[in-house]
């Protein structure tokens, strides 16, 4: 048996399906008990090297693989699936594609189970790692009725019941409030000070570094750019492609001199007639259930950018689902465009309001990335050269003008969700509502997306105001709320609990702790320097003024 959990020698593989190498000459150990943080854009590499040490490849994924991954001394390739299971625990992106139980007890007590192991042993696991996850509350409840930042804590709970060696999470934090995330992370940490083999794939990278990974091994274009400690930033990480701490982002712009100049605060519109209005609004799924929603106003105007943040489970997808008439309220009334959505079809709604669901697999089904931006227009009766128009627009936006004929079941979460983002575009509601727009995105890929729909930093006009009216998106991304919101609202006890700009909701910290959501470095730096700045900013345009 190996000194080493797990050993990466000249790993290179390449899809049947692409002409590239996904992975080339991949080579690194892994000690009992390390964590590695594996950090990069999208299309670098990290997923195909995530399924060639858990078996997926060459399995589930065709193609051509040159070189070895040994865990325990032993050739993936040559391992049973039963006993891969045992060794690694994968923790996916999406936990849509996880979760296959009911209720939450026996969702987590299926992996054990599944390894046949005694009903004692099996139930007192499933208390152990809920009560790890202070996530005991959830005993009862129906898989189905669960918030997705709930749903990745039950992932994470069946995965760790199976009591694996080696631990492949990724993107284990794209569903969780900041407090959820903190904790999680607290726990990865803990796994690995307790010996087992920890691998956390992740774009939040300033929020992984605060447990202190081992070593960090960044890659691009297929390859291992750097592997080493992350005690501060290595020159060979791209700040445009990793989200980093403010403050490294700041001394590297200064230290290359090419800070953003940054353009005049747009001025505000007078407020019309609101797009939205919530009056009085309770909602609950039935009377055997608690209220979900509970005296909730709240009016939606033209040139709002609205960054809805909160605690899983608070409800705010609830509220958004309101908005776009998919529920209806239990008292109160919702108003779109002063009709009341009780009087109009989902159908009528939608060309008002654009919705991207939490979860892609909720919304995607069409053969090709083409036909699934087609549909929405079509069905609206848009003209053919309108419908051509806005999808070569909207896959822009996004950047997947490449993946126009690819099966969009078949992309990665991260382009699934891209999208749905841009199939949304193209039906050009007046509104725009995306929850969790940044999930599974590299940074370089959403501050494209947000800067071609929200910004204003470089003084040209965007997307938004070119096609929408307002735009809203529900966010556990705080920096995504700092850099791109005029407006925030923050969401918790079943209603909205401060509304205004992100300077004023965002100011106090203890009221925005007391909700789960944890201030970031970039907030940090924004209120110490807004004396000079006048708003929020970017770190890259902080980087003139600090």
């Amino acid at each position: 048996m190996s000194d080493f959990p797990l050993v990466v020698e000249n790993l290179s593989f390449k899809y049947r399906t692409r002409p590239e190498l996904a992975v080339e000459n991949v080579s690194f150990e892994l000690r009992q008990g390390e964590l590695l943080l594996i950090a990069g854009s999208s299309g670098c590499g990290k997923t195909t090297l995530a399924r060639c040490i858990n078996g997926l490849i060459p399995r589930s994924y065709r193609g051509e693989r040159k070189g070895k991954v040994l865990l325990q001394g032993r050739d993936v390739a040559e391992m049973e699936i039963a006993e891969m299971s045992q060794v690694v625990g994968t923790l996916l992106q999406d936990p849509e594609r996880q979760i296959v139980a009911s209720n939450v007890f026996n969702e987590i007590a299926f992996g054990p189970e599944n390894l046949g192991l005694p009903r004692e042993e099996i139930a007192s696991r499933v208390e152990q790692v809920m009560k790890r996850l202070n996530i005991e509350y959830l005993h009862e409840r129906e898989t189905f009725n669960l918030s997705g930042g709930e749903k990745q804590k039950v992932a994470l709970a069946g995965m760790l019941a199976m009591s694996p060696s080696i631990l492949l999470l990724d993107e284990p934090l794209a569903s969780l409030d900041p407090a959820s995330a903190h904790e999680a992370l607290a726990v990865f940490r803990s796994l690995a000070d307790e010996g087992k083999t920890v691998i956390l794939v992740e774009h939040r990278v300033e929020d992984a570094i605060s447990i202190t990974p081992d070593r960090l091994l960044y890659m691009e274009d297929g390859r291992i750019k750097y592997l080493g400690p992350i005690k501060n930033l290595p020159n060979e990480i791209d700040y445009t492609q990793v989200k980093l701490p403010a403050p490294w982002v700041v001394q590297r712009v200064k230290a290359l001199d090419n800070a953003p100049v940054v353009s005049p605060r747009p001025e505000e519109r007078e407020r019309s007639e609101p797009l939205v209005v919530f009056e009085d609004v309770d909602f609950r799924y039935d009377e055997e259930y608690p209220f979900i929603l509970q005296n909730v106003n709240l009016k939606i105007y033209p040139g709002d950018l609205i960054a809805v943040l909160g605690p899983n489970g608070a409800g705010k997808s609830t509220l958004v689902k309101h908005a776009i008439g998919l529920l209806k309220p239990t008292k109160g009334r919702v108003l779109v465009e002063g009709r009341d959505t009780r009087t109009m079809s989902v159908a009528q709604i939608a060309r008002v309001l654009g919705y991207v669901f939490q979860s892609p697999t909720h919304m995607l089904y069409a053969p090709t990335v083409h036909e699934e931006l087609e549909f929405g227009p079509k069905n609206l009766g848009f003209e053919p050269e309108l419908i051509s128009k806005s999808i070569v627009e909207s896959l822009a936006t996004v950047n997947m003008k490449e993946f126009e004929e690819y099966p969009p079941l078949a992309l990665s979460f991260g382009q699934q969700k891209r999208t749905t983002i841009a199939a949304v575009l193209a039906m050009r509601s007046k509104i725009l509502v995306m929850d969790e727009p940044t999930a599974g995105q590299d940074f370089a890929n959403y501050t494209r997306f947000m800067e071609a729909l929200c910004g204003t930093y470089d003084g040209g006009s965007s997307l938004l105001s070119a096609n929408f009216d307002a735009t809203l998106f529900i966010t556990h991304d705080i920096d995504l709320a700092v850099t791109y919101a005029n407006r925030v609202l923050l969401f918790g006890d079943k209603h909205v609990v401060a509304d205004g700009a992100p300077e004023d909701v965002l100011k106090d910290v203890d009221f925005l702790t007391k909700y789960r959501v944890r201030p970031t470095s970039l907030l940090q730096l924004n209120l110490d320097l807004l004396p000079k700045t006048g708003r929020f900013l970017p770190a890259e345009s902080l980087a003139g003024f600090a």
